[in-house]
């Protein structure tokens, strides 16, 4: 992504003429570790800031160096916020519903913080935010259409990364740090020799137990 295409992200978020806060979350499918939801609000669009974002994009077509990179202006130039969901939670009520209470949780966060009345809230996704009074608009791909999503899809993804890397120090033998919770195939081996811990949504286990025992 050039600076040309981080231009375009901006001017997308400018088309709507109003106070814009994009929403994205981190986490969605792996079966281990909460879902984590970042918003986020640039109080100035600046030509510096255009640059030093330059690389700006959907955080999945980024390498980790990029994202850390970008991640720290993100949090420093921004009004933000990231929240998780805990696999709890995830459990109880459904990985959709914990996603968007994240993302709601999030944007409320920034919205407390900006004392604005002319606020668009841009999600990611087909979905809209269940019980939010402000207005929104769902964006599909929109980490690679709008800026505000893009900025907080990397800060979703960052601290969903950092935070899988610290239950990997605890729970080392199912390489979390590498797979960040997703089912590889080393994932699997890992549960059928070591079992499940907290971390794990069993939930999303279900299909590899059923076919496990479908073998005896």
């Amino acid at each position: 992504m050039n600076k040309t295409g981080a231009k375009c992200l901006f001017e997308f978020d400018k088309d709507f003429k109003k106070t814009i806060i994009g929403t994205d979350e981190a986490g969605r499918g792996p079966a281990a570790g909460g879902v984590f939801a970042s918003a986020v609000y640039f109080p100035e669009i600046s030509k510096k800031i255009i640059d030093e974002l330059s690389i700006l994009n959907d955080s999945k077509q980024l390498s980790a160096k990029k994202r850390e990179y970008l991640y720290d202006i993100i949090l420093n130039e921004t009004i933000n916020e990231t929240v998780c969901v805990e696999v709890e939670d995830i459990e109880k009520y459904n990985i959709l519903s914990c996603s968007l209470k994240a993302m709601k949780l999030a944007c409320e966060g920034v919205i407390n913080r900006i004392k604005n009345d002319d606020i668009l809230v841009l999600v990611d996704g087909n979905k809209l935010i269940r019980d939010f009074i402000y207005p929104q608009q769902y964006v599909i791909k929109g980490d690679g259409k709008s800026a505000s999503i893009a900025a907080a899809s990397i800060l979703a993804k960052v601290t969903r990364d950092r935070y899988m890397q610290k239950l990997d120090e605890e729970y080392p033998m199912y390489n979390w740090k590498q797979n960040a919770g997703y089912l590889t195939k080393q994932h699997l081996d890992a549960i059928d020799k070591y079992g499940l811990t907290p971390y794990h949504r069993k939930s999303f286990l279900k299909k590899h137990f059923e076919k496990q025992l479908s073998l005896f």
